[in-house]
């Protein structure tokens, strides 16, 4: 049987950490419960204390000096303090469906198998949260990958342009195993404050064998509300820009340390990591920027990052 540690980071998410919980507890491969408080300013460490007490597999971590360091940090944390062959990761707000494990039960027999993802679906809470998910992701609730796909495939899949797979899958529906984190060094991002789960994901997807699972449908909820941090980025297209030339930033740097790294791929990275820091300008210095990076680097007249680089901020 599969041991799971089940991380959790807990911020300001007392109407739904129970919930959260409930729906992991339901699986008896979850034997560790691994609950990281951000430095909530609300009840949500008292309840997690409650829950621990009535549950021995609950353990609650925090910061030093209960600081909020982000939830980066917060996975981090629980991934450095997990005891279990495989890691898992739920968001206090979101809650796992019965089928979670249905693949990685068969998947993980195949011993060359790193982890495993699936699909995600929504729930709306309230109207305006409704709003702006179908406003972000469109009236289709399932966010998945367009076709199976396993091993260094989905890497480059992950990484093409245009993009036929999907650009990234969720934490909440990723499982793998803590000793290919640990081979590999992977941590989380915590200078990104935004998409550092779309950064870990294209990082572990190049240096661990990941296989897709349950991908027709979803094996755990996203909950829509308007605290999400995605939304943030909704009405934002500065903003969004910024974040996603950060990412490719990163992305770029990390690629630049790796040995015989795809010469393609950090092509991929540098273009993405420069439209997007140009769509992140306003007014004439877009067009300024746009017209300096083009001498140097002409690829950026390419449809694809031309329309990127000079969409119009909202």
């Amino acid at each position: 049987m599969m041991n799971i540690s089940v991380i959790i980071p807990v911020y300001n998410a007392e109407k739904y950490i129970k919930k959260a919980v409930a729906s992991v507890l339901q699986f008896q491969e979850v034997t560790e419960v691994l609950l990281i408080d951000d430095g909530s300013k609300d009840k949500s460490l008292e309840i997690c204390s409650s829950l621990s007490q009535n549950h021995p597999e609950i353990k609650v971590l925090t910061h030093s000096n209960n600081q909020n360091r982000g939830v980066s940090a917060s996975r981090n944390l629980g991934i450095e303090n997990a005891t279990q062959e495989f890691i898992t990761f739920l968001d206090a707000d979101d809650y796992w469906l019965p089928n979670r494990f249905d693949a990685e039960r068969e998947i993980f027999k195949d011993s060359k198998i790193d982890g495993v993802f699936g699909a995600i679906d929504a729930e709306f809470i309230g109207e305006n949260g409704k709003h702006n998910y179908i406003k972000k992701f469109g009236e289709n609730t399932l966010c998945t990958v367009q076709f199976r796909a396993e091993g260094k495939e989905i890497f480059f899949n992950l990484i093409q342009e245009p993009n036929r797979f999907g650009s990234f899958f969720s934490m909440i529906a990723l499982t793998i195993k803590k000793k290919s984190l640990e081979k590999n060094k992977l941590r989380i991002n915590e200078n990104l404050s935004l998409m550092e789960d779309k950064e870990f994901i294209i990082r572990l997807s190049y240096h661990t064998y990941l296989k897709s699972g349950i991908i027709d449908q979803g094996v755990a909820i996203r909950t829509a509300h308007d605290s999400n941090s995605i939304m943030s980025l909704q009405n934002n297209s500065r903003n969004f820009f910024d974040h996603n030339s950060k990412l490719y930033k990163s992305l770029l740097v990390w690629g630049q340390k790796q040995n015989n790294f795809p010469a393609e791929s950090l092509k991929y990275f540098k273009l993405k990591y420069l439209s997007s820091a140009i769509a992140a300008k306003t007014g004439i210095k877009k067009y300024l920027s746009f017209i300096v990076l083009v001498l140097f680097n002409p690829e950026l007249l390419k449809t694809r990052y031309r329309y990127f680089a000079l969409k119009n901020n909202l």
